[in-house]
């Protein structure tokens, strides 16, 4: 019997130290997702379920040196690119993706936190546009990131985003199959419609907005989600479901947890736990 291989997946991202969101919260989903979690700190935040106060920044000479060290010693099967903070770093960061060549590569365009703080300069827009969507093999923005990339409004309805959807296609690269999944939390209303479009197919998932405020950290958990699945899922808009089902049921059990008095975070271990209360403690 052949053992499956477990999938090494790496976060560059940024530190939130209340675990809700950035290189916490990815490796927690790589771990609840079957996958071993890496991470290469790209950015430092204190930052707890209410608001951001202060953004550190780590040089670009070191956020490279992590790179070449883990690369040199760990296999990657896939890549998740979150919060970079400014030009410099997509750059570097840009530089040694194109090196390292991986298979898989997410990137959740991370320009707002949940409370409302930025967490992407606005002249590091053009470098992340020019530098890394041409490198992603899929792109997560949500409906006020897009609109931040192409430069406009953003969408109020599904035929929008569709249209949404075909322009953010049209910025990666044209060899291979590229994906873009839209996330339309945005929307009014309480449906939630996300899109996964590569350039030829246009696949719609609904699902029912949740009624909490627990929600910080979903765009980073969804596009981790997506990283963790990749390698060990081939089919893409299977793998994507996946990982939109997965993260509708951590926010719907977000509220088991309490952490903060803002924004909570959802429950990345909701089965994980589940399982282990099945089978008691320790077992």
């Amino acid at each position: 019997m052949t053992t499956k291989q477990v999938p090494n997946v790496v976060s560059i991202a940024g530190i939130d130290p209340s675990g809700g969101a950035g290189i916490f919260a990815d490796i927690k989903t790589f771990s609840a997702l079957g996958a071993y979690g890496c991470g290469i700190v790209a950015a430092l935040t204190a930052q707890n379920t209410q608001a951001v106060t202060g953004i550190q920044a780590v040089s670009t000479d070191f956020i490279a040196l992590q790179m070449d060290t883990l690369w040199a010693d760990v296999r990657i099967d896939a890549v998740k690119i979150g919060m970079l903070g400014a030009a410099p770093v997509i750059q570097t960061v840009a530089e040694r993706l194109q090196k390292f060549a991986p298979a898989h590569l997410v990137l959740d365009p991370v320009m707002i936190a949940k409370s409302g703080d930025a967490l992407l300069e606005k002249s590091a827009v053009g470098a992340l546009t020019d530098m890394l969507l041409p490198q992603a093999t899929m792109l997560t923005p949500n409906l006020p990131e897009g609109a931040a990339l192409l430069g406009q409004t953003a969408p109020e309805n599904v035929r929008d985003m569709r249209r949404m959807a075909e322009k953010l296609r049209e910025k990666l690269h044209t060899t291979g199959r590229r994906w873009v999944y839209l996330k339309g939390g945005h929307l009014p209303g309480s449906d939630c419609i996300d899109l996964l479009h590569d350039g030829d197919v246009m696949i719609e998932m609904a699902g029912r907005r949740i009624d909490t405020k627990n929600t910080h950290g979903t765009g980073c958990t969804l596009s981790s989600a997506l990283a963790a699945l990749l390698p060990q899922i081939p089919d893409v808009p299977r793998a994507a479901q996946a990982a939109h089902d997965w993260l509708a049921r951590a926010i719907a059990r977000s509220g088991e947890l309490t952490v903060g008095s803002g924004h909570g975070p959802v429950h990345h271990f909701h089965a994980a736990w589940d399982a282990q209360r099945e089978r008691g403690p320790f077992q």
